[in-house]
């Protein structure tokens, strides 16, 4: 839930929460993948966190994130713009094997309450915030987990939220999730939004 202070007036936020914050599954799931990840590359493990994004235009608030699909009948009221398999293509027509991108208004974000060093006020500018979601429309959608995009890094939620910042001229070289954290995905994000679009 939003607080009554982010309620009003015109801003673009963005709010770095840990992996699987009020769901176990994810949590240790995530854990098992950052720990071979750390381990091959022979570093420390780092806390892993998702992004997502607020926008506030006089008083109305829109969220973007990527999200499971809960059903099949709620795809409008959720502001859902896009719709991907995850894992593999393959696996699209089962629902639980599908993520879709969200542009919500007045949409809810479960596991807001825990997210660390957040909001992070990434513009006021009322025509930025509007690039931004207009863009939200035109991300890609390639199979969540995978790299089929070649760029040396999975796609996921992260990259859906970075592709937008990046394309919108919002991203700048010290954003990043909070001290000891990584989000995976992150730089794939900027990566394609570099490409002319559809490559």
């Amino acid at each position: 839930m939003l607080s009554a202070e982010r309620k009003y007036g015109t801003h673009l936020e963005l709010f770095w929460i840990p992996l699987g914050a009020g769901t176990p599954v994810v949590q240790v799931s995530g854990w098992i993948y950052e720990f071979l990840y750390a381990t091959r590359h022979r570093r420390d493990r780092c806390h892993l966190y998702h992004v997502a994004l607020i926008a506030t235009l006089d008083g109305e608030s829109t969220v973007i994130e990527v999200a499971p699909v809960p059903d099949d009948d709620g795809c409008n009221a959720r502001g859902v713009v896009g719709m991907g398999a995850v894992g593999s293509k393959w696996l699209f027509p089962i629902r639980v094997f599908r993520y879709e991108v969200r542009r919500w208004s007045n949409g809810v974000i479960p596991d807001l309450s825990a997210a660390v060093d957040s909001p992070v006020r990434l513009t006021d500018d009322v025509e930025l915030i509007q690039d931004a979601l207009q863009w939200v429309e035109r991300v890609p959608i390639p199979v969540w987990g995978r790299d089929e995009l070649g760029t040396g890094d999975m796609w996921n939620s992260n990259s859906v939220v970075s592709w937008t910042l990046s394309r919108a001229g919002l991203v700048t070289s010290d954003l990043g999730p909070p001290p000891g954290g990584r989000a995976p995905g992150w730089d794939a994000g900027l990566e394609v939004a570099q490409r002319p679009l559809g490559v």
